[in-house]
């Protein structure tokens, strides 16, 4: 597995070779980083994520639209977990690389076809402009340092190739108030009850919360965050806000219209729920158009 990974590594720097992926030192475990760990390192939530998130075919319509096709490409899924992207969009790229702190999601990525890395997002042991395409799906809003990742994806980057980031929750949209506020608070109380999904049992429901550390109240990513990131960098940057129903057409400027609950939450906040700053997530789509930077 090393050799795959060989052509792409920083000079120097040191390695395990597991069973299923390449480890590589983690300087700083921070408690984001050890709820991520074991969230995703639970095989049974993993395959959980890997089954029923992010496999729509309106997923599919929007990421193939913002990232093109993989054929013959380098590309780096940073926060990959099980995998869930590319199995999703499927393709031959030239190389996949999966990079994630969780062992067992890494292992079923590897299955999946992705040449798997454990390594921290801050400080990944690439060298630079080696990628055709980055991505990053509803990850950066997992790491306690948005930015420091979103940076250290960019340097990955080749000229005239992409990163894209999608479901992230939107600050904006989040932010709840007053009674839209209490309304968030109750859906807990509410999804243990009812056996929602990735919230069956308290102790799922606590790591899961735990590992999304900026998905609540006063938390989230921003359109200036992305530009004044990325700007910087030699980068072309298009945000586009959406909600969660719709493919392809979220680059032509549609947001789509989110579930009655967050609607509710919206006007219960004192804001318009069909506003793009309402809509939940903001997709980025950035292309690497100065050599230079």
């Amino acid at each position: 597995m090393h050799s795959q990974l060989a052509p792409f590594l920083k000079d120097g720097v040191t390695f395990i070779e597991r069973d299923s992926y390449v480890e590589f030192p983690i300087l700083r475990h921070s408690e984001g980083l050890k709820a991520n760990a074991y969230y995703f390192g639970n095989a049974e939530w993993a395959e959980e994520y890997l089954t029923y998130c992010h496999r729509s075919d309106t997923f599919k319509s929007r990421w193939e639209a913002a990232s093109g096709d993989w054929t013959d490409k380098v590309v780096i899924d940073i926060g990959c977990g099980p995998g869930n992207v590319y199995a999703t969009l499927q393709g031959k790229p030239k190389q996949l690389i999966g990079v994630d702190v969780a062992p067992k999601s890494l292992e079923l990525a590897g299955k999946l076809g992705y040449t798997s890395v454990l390594a921290d997002a801050n400080n990944l042991p690439f060298k630079s402009a080696i990628a055709d395409v980055v991505v990053l799906n509803a990850a950066l809003h997992h790491c306690e340092n948005m930015d420091s990742v979103l940076k250290e994806a960019a340097r990955l980057v080749k000229p005239g190739g992409v990163l894209v980031t999608d479901h992230d929750p939107q600050y904006s949209a989040w932010n709840y108030k007053g009674l839209g506020k209490l309304l968030w608070n109750l859906r807990l109380v509410y999804y243990r009850l009812i056996g929602y999904s990735f919230h069956k049992t308290s102790d799922q429901q606590k790591w899961g919360l735990a590992c999304e550390i900026h998905h609540q109240p006063g938390h989230g990513v921003t359109r200036e965050m992305f530009e004044s990131v990325l700007e910087p960098h030699g980068f072309e940057v298009k945000v586009y806000p959406h909600n969660h129903d719709l493919g392809r057409e979220v680059l032509e400027g549609k947001t789509g219209k989110a579930e009655f609950k967050y609607r509710l939450g919206h006007v219960l906040s004192g804001r318009n729920p069909s506003s793009p700053n309402s809509a939940l997530t903001l997709m980025c789509v950035a292309k690497k158009v100065n050599p230079i930077a």
